[in-house]
Order: structure tokens, then C-alpha cells, then sequence
């Protein structure tokens, strides 16, 4: 029997692991800060509500991580502040942040999450890692498919030119 056999939580994690949760507790710290501040800046509830849904997946990300790296010996990243509620109408219309600018910021952060999840998955040896960041694919596509029909709902979709014509032959 190898050091990779057995229950995969008393497999020892590789640097790769290692690195790859904590800059994603890293990078989730700052999203939670990052969208409460865009969850202050938003009119629209539906975009409130899909914010609310990121933050919350953000935070049980963050429990899961922290427990990982906690068992595993590994000192925590710092995490910024929490962010204050503010009223809408008390930041000034060059300050704010739009609905459709914070649409298109979050569906930018969730395809790159889907990116990272799928590399993590990739380089895992511990098949509770490897899972774990199935889970959080999982989760990032749903959220996704959430916010695309918001987009279009919405009309803040911006599309890429379109392919309708095939050339004539």
C-alpha cells in the first residue's frame, strides 16, 4: 500500500493543493467584500437576489476551505472587512457601480471560477479535493445559468457579432 491509498482525508495534500485552495480562500475573502459592496450599489432586486446567492456560495465555499486548510496544518489568508450596508441614493451616479456593468463583472468572475474548478479537479490527487471542486463547479454553473437569463431578461446581455448568413457557394 502507497501513501495515496486508503481514506483520501488521511492522504497528505501536494504543494499544488495546497496552493490552489488557499488563493481560492484568498480570491473568495475578496469576492464576499467585492460583491457587498456591488449588492450596495445595485437597483435591481433580481440582480439583488443572484448577488445575495453568490455571497452566500462565497461564504460555504470559505467554510470548507478554512476547514481543509485548518485540519491540514496551514495558516489562513487574511480576509478583509466585512462591508457596511449603504442606501443607493447616498452614492453619487459617477461613483456607482450599474446594474448591467455588475452583471457582466460577476458573470466574468463565475466563468473564471469554472475555469480554476475544472484545473483544481484536474491536478488533484485526493479524490475529497477533487470532488469538493465538482461540487463548486457544479454550483458556479448554476449560477451562471442564473444570471445569463437574467442578462437576457434584462437586455444587458451584449452579444458577439452573430453568424445568421452561411456564404453562398
Amino acid at each position: 500500500m502507497g501513501i495515496l491509498s486508503g481514506n483520501p482525508k488521511d492522504e497528505p495534500l501536494h504543494y499544488g493543493e495546497v496552493f490552489s485552495i488557499w488563493t481560492h480562500l484568498t480570491v473568495n475573502y475578496g469576492f464576499i467584500a467585492g460583491y457587498q459592496t456591488f449588492f450596495n450599489h445595485t437597483g435591481d432586486e433580481d440582480l439583488r437576489k443572484i448577488i445575495e446567492d453568490i455571497i452566500d456560495t462565497c461564504r460555504e465555499e470559505a467554510k470548507q476551505l478554512e476547514k481543509i486548510l485548518k485540519t491540514n496544518g496551514v495558516a489562513l489568508p487574511p480576509a478583509p472587512p466585512e462591508r457596511p450596508d449603504a442606501r443607493i441614493e447616498d452614492i453619487p451616479p459617477g461613483a456607482k457601480f450599474n446594474d448591467p456593468e455588475i452583471s457582466a463583472a460577476l458573470t466574468g468572475d463565475l466563468a473564471a471560477g469554472l475555469v480554476t474548478c475544472s484545473q483544481v479537479m484536474g491536478m488533484s490527487t485526493r479524490e475529497d479535493i477533487a470532488l469538493m471542486y465538482a461540487q463548486f463547479h457544479t454550483g458556479k454553473a448554476q449560477l451562471g445559468a442564473k444570471l445569463l437569463r437574467l442578462n437576457k431578461t434584462k437586455g444587458w446581455l451584449v452579444p458577439p457579432p452573430m453568424h445568421v448568413n452561411s456564404p453562398e457557394k
